[in-house]
């Protein structure tokens, strides 16, 4: 059963349906395209400052997402992305950091992690791979952003740990989630990055855990010198390795460039844009 649900009406949100109905005390998923009040070529609900689309529409879709889910804008917290893999620990003090501009947000940071209620973490996308994190033990949430970069750094696994050093998880009572992003189907990549991804290969191959797996990467019928990237199995094979137990782990079939109507897609697009939101929260008593 797909995890990621949609809910009906705008704007355009699907929900981490199997932690909302276990665990009412968050709130984690991710946005589509429809929905917003944004123009061509951000049409329509892009939530993005750094792609060139009016501040008052990306304010206004931020605004937009953050009622829809129970909080306001001024709890909106994010980082400045680099496809790096360093994590924020974000305080009650932080709480809007990069809300209303890029300045304020968290820089150079993939990685946010909070056990703070009230707090809206948010990150963003257009074929990277949105991570969720959510240890109902400890109460303690966290979003990884992972394109092929950051994957590589084992964003996934930095976040695990940071977690054990900061609030003492266990890595198995973590419950993670793996949301839309680019498919095998559609992700075509070259010999510069596969011979990173090769690098990791081995350590990945015997953490394919109980359950589905999947082949890492094919070789592309369209040209043979170039593979066929599945992103999500290889962050998913990362938790594990990390010690999140396979049962533990949601995993979306969404595929955002072959769903252009639905999601934003920088590759099927060329680059110019909007960008799709992740988020998580533990809400307020």
């Amino acid at each position: 059963m797909e995890p990621f649900m949609q809910k009906s009406g705008a704007p355009m949100l699907l929900h981490l349906e199997p932690w909302r109905a276990e665990h009412a005390e968050i709130t984690a998923g991710f946005t589509g395209r429809q929905g917003g009040i944004g123009k061509a070529p951000y049409d329509s609900f892009n939530c993005a400052f750094h792609v060139g689309d009016e501040p008052s529409d990306v304010l206004g879709n931020r605004t937009l997402l953050a009622e829809s889910l129970g909080f306001t804008l001024q709890d909106w917290t994010c980082g400045e992305q680099t496809h790096g893999k360093d994590i924020a620990v974000v305080k009650a003090d932080d709480r809007g950091r990069g809300s209303l501009d890029r300045a304020s947000a968290f820089q150079g940071t993939d990685g946010l992690l909070t056990n703070v209620p009230g707090v809206l973490l948010t990150s963003f996308y257009a074929d990277c791979v949105p991570l969720y994190f959510y240890d109902p033990l400890k109460k303690v949430v966290g979003l990884a952003h992972a394109g092929w970069k950051g994957t590589v750094a084992e964003i996934a696994a930095a976040m695990v740990a940071r977690m054990e050093t900061g609030y003492g998880s266990r890595p198995q009572d973590i419950l993670a989630g793996i949301g839309p992003s680019i498919g095998d189907c559609c992700y075509e990549v070259d010999d510069y990055v596969m011979d990173h991804i090769r690098q990791l290969e081995d350590g990945l191959k015997t953490a394919a855990g109980s359950g589905p797996s999947q082949d890492l990467y094919r070789t592309s019928e369209a040209d043979d010198r170039k593979s066929m990237l599945n992103l999500k199995e290889m962050n998913r094979r990362i938790m594990i390795k990390a010690g999140i137990l396979p049962t533990h782990i949601e995993c979306t079939s969404w595929c955002t460039s072959c769903n252009q109507d639905l999601f934003f897609s920088y590759r099927k697009e060329n680059g110019v844009t909007g960008r799709m939101t992740s988020w998580i929260g533990i809400k307020e008593s």
